[in-house]
């Protein structure tokens, strides 16, 4: 297993299980092993009756730089997403307890997807969120084709998804991607207060809530499956190789 992401359960916040990015020195960049870890902890904690709430993180300055490029590009060379970022995925959308998150700095591509599933974000001022998806010849992911319209309207998600426009903290809190913006030192600590007030009010209750506000399930476990099949087609295509030669080449 990777230490690139750490599961912690502090003593602090009972009834909270922190998934932490930890490779701060590539800008939390998720490589496979990562996806895998994230996944399999997603799991158990809904098997959990004594984790009530999964909060994520990242570092100073950096929530996460999206997909490790060189990882993600050895597997593309199957012309598939990987079963590790399908198996997070699916586990993200499916989980029955809250989730929250916190975000300073860059949330680029999955670091910017992962919020839609997010019951409650905690965000710095500077942060910056970007899916660059189409700029690499790909498409959305994390069934945010879908999400994004939901939350913020065609126009906007637009902007996001397809265009590929940077939000400021600003933008994306008008545009309901974030609920709340912090001082940079109290991003961790304003997540984790909200997490605890999650994880005390009455379990049964509150899953009930919020399966009633987000809806069946089953159309975003069925985008994100058709997003997929888009995204392996696209991987193989003659514009993704040249996009990623590119990206390459520019670093």
């Amino acid at each position: 297993m990777t230490d690139d992401v750490l599961i912690e359960r502090p003593e602090a916040y009972p009834g909270v299980e922190v998934i932490r990015f930890n490779r701060p020195a590539k800008k939390n960049a998720i490589t496979s092993a990562m996806y895998r870890k994230m996944a399999d902890a997603l799991v158990a904690a809904s098997r959990d009756p004594a984790l009530r709430v999964v909060a994520f993180l990242g570092t100073e300055g950096c929530f996460s730089a999206g997909n490790d490029m060189a990882d993600f590009i050895s597997v593309a060379m199957g012309g598939a997403m990987g079963r590790d970022v399908i198996d997070f995925l699916r586990a993200l959308a499916s989980i029955d307890k809250p989730v929250v998150s916190g975000v300073d700095g860059l949330a680029i591509g999955v670091g910017t997807t992962i919020h839609m599933h997010c019951d409650l974000t905690v965000a710095s001022a500077r942060s910056m969120f970007r899916t660059p998806f189409v700029d690499l010849a790909l498409v959305p992911e994390a069934a945010s084709s879908l999400l994004a319209p939901r939350v913020m309207g065609h126009q906007r998600a637009f902007a996001l998804l397809a265009k590929g426009d940077a939000f400021s903290a600003e933008e994306a809190l008008s545009a309901g991607l974030i609920r709340k913006i912090v001082e940079p030192e109290a991003v961790e600590t304003e997540t984790l207060a909200l997490a605890t007030k999650l994880a005390a009010k009455p379990p049964a209750a509150l899953a009930i809530a919020r399966r009633l506000l987000r809806g069946d399930r089953a159309d975003v476990l069925a985008r994100i499956d058709e997003e997929a099949i888009h995204f392996a087609a696209q991987l193989k295509s003659v514009e993704a190789r040249a996009a990623f030669e590119a990206f390459m080449t520019r670093r």
